[in-house]
């Protein structure tokens, strides 16, 4: 945790997590006691090598699996306790997922995929509609709303599931290697998107990821090793830019 900033307001708290698999000796560490907070409006980048366990925390963080100890607390209610409706309704009032395959759905439109998770969380479809078309605007797709994804780019398409995971007004996103299958530049772009969202909307940005450029718009980075934290640093301490990265 940290202690130096006992004044910011935490929105995700993480005590001793640990996740194993197996049993016995064929047992693997997934997470070996991870415990850190995550505060609310800030852009923290998850990065370790692959098997390094930031899937897994990033699960975690989002209620997508359990630990096998320790304790996540959102908004300050224990996760663990949560039953299945519960947790679905955080999941769909609290967090926005985004994916590295962008998981929408191809049969659908660009605003029939941002309005699904709207309907879900009961809101009529007038209204979804009429939302939905607002957030596709503010990631840039006002023109392609009525597009399917094999009309779009995958630099579109990721600006669809980054509208989807706004379309219930969250205070999380995660975000899974949202650039890894995307062009330099459309990566470069996706993560501008996620910094503005932080900026303008204060939500906070989780991203598990490889990719270096994160680093420059990330309030903090936690360097994950062997289901272990290795570090976690201020990015106002690194004294490194993107062209010495790349």
């Amino acid at each position: 945790m940290d202690k130096e900033s006992p004044n910011r307001d935490i929105v995700i708290r993480a005590i001793d997590v640990k996740r194993y698999y197996g049993e016995g000796d064929a047992v693997t560490k997934a997470l070996d006691g991870i415990t850190l907070d995550v505060y609310r409006g800030e852009y923290l980048s998850i990065m370790g090598p692959s098997g390094s366990g930031k899937s897994t925390l990033f699960n975690m963080i989002g209620g997508i699996d359990s630990p096998t100890e320790g304790m996540v607390f959102i908004d300050e209610i224990d996760v663990a306790q949560l039953d299945s409706y519960e947790l679905a309704w955080m999941r769909c009032h609290k967090i926005g997922y985004i994916f590295q395959s962008y998981n929408i759905l191809p049969v659908l439109t660009a605003l029939e995929n941002v309005t699904l998770p709207m309907v879900f969380a009961g809101l009529t479809s007038d209204d979804a509609r009429d939302k939905g078309a607002e957030i596709l605007r503010t990631v840039g797709l006002g023109q392609r709303i009525f597009h399917r994804p094999y009309e779009m780019s995958g630099g579109q398409q990721q600006r669809v599931a980054v509208a989807r995971a706004l379309a219930n007004d969250p205070v999380i996103i995660l975000a899974d290697e949202p650039t890894a299958n995307l062009d330099v530049k459309t990566g470069e772009e996706i993560i501008d998107l996620l910094c503005e969202l932080k900026t303008e909307r204060g939500i906070t940005v989780i991203s598990a990821t490889h990719d270096m450029k994160m680093l420059d718009v990330s309030d903090r980075i936690l360097w994950i090793r062997d289901g272990r934290v290795q570090r976690l640093e201020e990015r106002k301490n690194l004294d490194i830019s993107i062209g010495e990265i790349e």
